[in-house]
């Protein structure tokens, strides 16, 4: 479980005239609108790595063709989360067998760059959020690290805190004073023996609140924790450190822009539960759970805030709906490649939607109609990926700002 992977920065002192002439060469030429990046699970070389195959995504069609220079080492072995930094500089990789979240340097022409490493406190990582507001990144650990947890016997999970650095690398991970750790178990206070899975986590924009989709394993039973980050980046339990109830086995979890509503969807009903929050407590829709297709797995909104989509692993599609004062509205579902387990949405136009397929190896896109929501395909749909895609992160095709 060690990763000791950690390159220097000279790796990545390539000229900026480089970076950019690639860039004018490349993407510009081809009206890029966004550079997508997808990691893949499957084992590569000798150093058994997973990947990370790096799209562009045409502005007006929405097809998706992979840079000349894709796939790229993700770093560390079963990559299974991905995201960008809050000045989309940076791409965050978590290797869920390495404990390690790898930060890459993007280069204008899309083409990563490895930085630095950072390992997680607890055991195998499995997602994480960043925070553009406040920038911190959230890492969600499957156990914590304690001396009588395994896979053989396993405990509860844990959140971690880690700082986004100026040259966005990841700081130590921020201390938990109460436990004299860096880390923040999830306990349930009524059955702290009980062993709570983590499969999700979420901030709004504004990083105020955090929660976290978990199961609890010895008697079943979903949950949400919820957590006000404070200015120190610390965290403190909402709700007195009891957990929202949340169905049977919560998959994933997103908010709403404004964070005035979360949705999480639950893989063993079927269904999407909502919640409206205020001060950071979270109380059900009246109107909630609404259905989903089979095996639910993973949720995006929109940045409008105005629509949501949900991959269904087990169907192959994706379901879109309207948003209204918080209320799902079915639209209709649309074919995926097989078994999508991540979906995104382009952050420069909050145009077009991918989903990483699983068991298919390829990427789906979409083309969303702000008017109702509705998806079309985008030209040459699905798009061939490395093998057992995971995750799905995209940045818009811009030279980043200042920081």
């Amino acid at each position: 479980m060690r990763m000791k992977f950690n390159r220097s920065s000279q790796l990545v002192l390539v000229s900026a005239a480089s970076l950019v002439a690639a860039g004018l060469i490349t993407a510009c030429s081809t009206l890029t609108a966004d550079f997508v990046y997808v990691t893949s699970a499957l084992a590569a070389g000798s150093n058994q790595y997973g990947e990370v195959d790096v799209f562009e995504v045409n502005a007006d069609s929405g097809r998706m063709r992979q840079i000349p220079a894709s796939p790229f080492p993700s770093g560390g072995r079963n990559p299974v989360a991905d995201a960008p930094s809050p000045d989309n500089a940076s791409l965050y990789v978590v290797n869920e067998d390495d404990n390690s979240i790898v930060q890459f340097i993007i280069g204008n022409d899309g083409k990563l760059y490895p930085n630095s490493t950072v390992n997680t406190p607890g055991v195998f990582p499995l997602a994480m959020t960043v925070a553009p507001a406040t920038k911190l990144m959230y890492v969600i650990d499957t156990y914590q690290p304690l001396p009588t947890c395994s896979t053989a016997s396993p405990c509860s999970g844990s959140i971690a805190v880690f700082p986004i650095n100026k040259d966005d690398t990841l700081g130590s991970p921020i201390g938990n004073a109460s436990i004299g750790a860096s880390y923040w178990p999830l306990t349930l206070p009524s059955n702290p023996t009980h062993v709570m899975t983590p499969t999700g986590v979420t901030t709004a924009a504004s990083g105020a609140y955090v929660y976290v989709t978990a199961y609890d394993t010895t008697t079943s039973g979903g949950y949400i924790f919820g957590f006000a980050s404070n200015s120190d980046g610390t965290l403190t339990p909402l709700n007195g450190g009891v957990p929202f109830a949340a169905g049977t086995q919560p998959s994933s979890i997103a908010s709403t822009p404004a964070g005035t509503y979360v949705y999480a969807t639950d893989e063993a009903t079927g269904t999407i539960l909502g919640f409206q929050q205020s001060n950071g407590l979270l109380s059900p829709l009246s109107s909630s759970p609404y259905p989903s297709g089979n095996t639910p797995v993973a949720i995006v909104l929109d940045a409008t805030g105005s629509f949501a989509y949900v991959a269904n692993s087990l169907d192959s599609n994706v379901t879109a709906y309207t948003i209204n004062n918080g209320s799902l509205t079915r639209v209709a579902a649309y074919a995926t490649g097989t078994q999508p387990v991540a979906i995104g949405i382009d952050p420069s136009r909050n145009q077009y939607m991918y989903t990483a397929n699983f068991l298919g190896g390829t990427v789906s896109g979409f083309q969303i109609n702000p008017a109702d929501g509705t998806l079309l395909l985008s030209q040459f749909s699905p798009f061939k990926s490395n093998a057992q895609p995971t995750a799905v992160a995209a940045i818009p095709h811009y030279l980043p700002g200042p920081k």
